[in-house]
């Protein structure tokens, strides 16, 4: 995953960031490749809304300890998007136990969600001179998805480009790669000042909670958010003992 100066040196890149543990990773991984990197977040009513105000502490923190990515992080945009939670019926925007529904999906799947946010971040981009849009989707450790999956992204970006009528790049570094692989990339990206952050500043907890810190971050430590961030965790310092 290492850059290529002389065709990234002058794009400029929008990254869809949360706050979380694979959007900090993705900024990280964007901040070392495009010229100029500018994020969007999304307010869509969402029930661990705590992620928002953690969006601009992990945006000060990098700037503040990373100078050579500081030069490049541009301007932040929060675009209010509280339509999706108002048609959508599942835990992630209302008050109810997370649990597997009948077509093999959790209820924390918002429909058309990763959809809207990239049609509203290309639109987005395309007024600010961004020709890319870098997402943390990934299809190998997830929920299942569909939004998430290789082929939707690929799908979008030629729809995307054709609405456009400008070429529109979708970059998911994460799409193949499994939570433990995310730690060690973004270990990769930082050092261990990276992860650091990433674990005292990021939310990813579905509930919203950061009443107890873990060896991993913050959360609840039971939904599948913080069960798959623990996993990948543990597995990432497994095998960085096995290396040592």
């Amino acid at each position: 995953m290492k850059p290529n100066p002389e065709a990234n040196s002058n794009r400029r890149a929008l990254v869809l960031f949360s706050g979380g543990q694979d959007s900090t990773a993705c900024l990280a991984w964007a901040l070392e490749r495009y010229a100029e990197v500018e994020t969007v977040g999304f307010d869509y009513g969402q029930r661990h809304r705590i992620e928002l105000a953690c969006r601009q502490t992990v945006r000060r923190e990098i700037a503040a300890q990373f100078p050579a990515w500081a030069a490049k992080l541009g301007e932040d945009h929060l675009l209010d998007l509280r339509l999706l939670g108002q048609i959508s019926d599942t835990a992630l925007t209302e008050s109810r136990a997370i649990e597997m529904q009948a077509n093999g999906l959790p209820n924390t799947f918002v429909p058309g969600r990763n959809l809207l946010f990239l049609g509203f971040a290309a639109t987005l981009a395309y007024r600010r001179g961004a020709s890319v849009l870098v997402g943390g989707m990934c299809e190998t450790d997830y929920s299942g998805y569909p939004d998430c999956r290789d082929n939707t992204l690929k799908a979008m970006q030629v729809a995307l480009s054709l609405g456009l009528d400008t070429a529109m790049t979708i970059e998911t570094p994460l799409m193949f790669i499994t939570k433990a692989e995310t730690w060690s990339l973004s270990e990769q990206l930082g050092g261990p000042a990276l992860n650091e952050l990433i674990i005292e500043h990021t939310h990813t907890c579905y509930l919203g909670d950061r009443g107890l810190r873990h060896a991993w971050g913050y959360g609840c430590g039971s939904c599948p958010a913080c069960e798959l961030r623990r996993k990948g965790h543990d597995e990432y310092l497994a095998a960085k003992a096995t290396c040592a």
